[in-house]
């Protein structure tokens, strides 16, 4: 990986209706994520957080069947704009969330760079939902769905192209909760997705072994977008949507471990970090932990 890293911090909460997520970038660096890639050898430059607008309501959108389309374009935009900066500067760019409608700007800034951009979604859900599929209208369960080039038009407008990332280049790693729409989805856009049984009848090292093969020779870049959902509650409690037998924290570390062998991962965030529904901030230090050994940490 490139040793220059710039840190943006998104305090996005108005993809989902959960208060706190906001400080998750905070929180994030509060557990010592700046002094931990630095003792790796890192050159770290901290961008700061950029600004989020105020919530236009409470319930959704006649119209659109989505809240805050407004505060969530706008935000996007300005993030798509700070990430693209970043890689034209030559530095690896490293995203703190926020829910995960943050990653509709990190995909919009980070995949112009690319000709074939791979993305590894390790998340307990699809994200996969469009306006007329959510059963919520919360817009970070539709990231995904919009990098693909589905979803409201003002969604898709953000960055160059309408389309960021092709179906053949994701891969969706913890999946255990997805709505009836994604599930369509998946097998129509043949999305390749390592549900908890995969993961469970294979072992995480053969899922992320099977899922590096699958991306190295078609893509010349990876986004990792690493919601802490993903992982099982006992490890990370603090967050929005929690969902019962997830991935484990070891098996987290090697997953993250083989990522970075591999030499794949060009961009990354860390979202839906939520210290209010946190204990002692553990989700926060769990996601510094993984960082940790994304970015190269070894034991010996």
């Amino acid at each position: 990986m490139k040793k220059n890293i710039s840190i943006i911090g998104v305090p996005m909460d108005l993809g989902q209706m959960r208060r706190g997520v906001d400080m998750g970038p905070s929180a994030i660096r509060y557990a010592g994520v700046i002094e931990r890639l630095e003792d790796l050898g890192y050159a770290i430059k901290d961008l700061g957080d950029i600004k989020i607008g105020q919530a236009e309501r409470v319930h959704k959108d006649r119209d659109t069947n989505l809240r805050n389309l407004k505060a969530v374009v706008e935000a996007s935009k300005t993030l798509a704009a700070k990430v693209d900066d970043v890689i034209e500067g030559g530095d690896f760019p490293l995203i703190f969330g926020g829910d995960h409608s943050i990653a509709i700007g990190t995909l919009a800034g980070v995949s112009p760079h690319y000709e074939n951009l791979g993305v590894i979604w390790y998340d307990a859900h699809g994200d996969l939902n469009t306006a007329d599929t959510s059963p919520s209208g919360n817009i970070h369960g539709m990231p995904l769905a919009v990098s693909l080039g589905l979803g409201h038009e003002d969604l898709l407008d953000i960055g160059h192209d309408r389309v960021k990332i092709k179906p053949e280049n994701v891969v969706l790693i913890g999946a255990r909760s997805l709505d009836e729409g994604e599930r369509e989805l998946i097998k129509e856009k043949g999305i390749k997705v390592y549900t908890m049984h995969e993961i469970d009848r294979l072992g995480m090292a053969k899922v992320m072994e099977d899922a590096i093969d699958y991306l190295k020779e078609k893509t010349d870049g990876v986004h990792l977008s690493l919601d802490l959902d993903g992982l099982d509650p006992s490890d990370a409690p603090g967050v929005g949507t929690p969902v019962l037998g997830g991935i484990s924290y070891r098996e987290s570390h090697l997953a993250m471990e083989m990522l970075e062998e591999s030499g794949l991962v060009t961009s990354a965030e860390f979202v839906e970090v939520n210290p209010i529904l946190d204990e002692k901030n553990k989700t926060a230090t769990v996601a510094v932990a993984l960082m940790g050994s994304l970015f190269g940490e070894k034991l010996l």
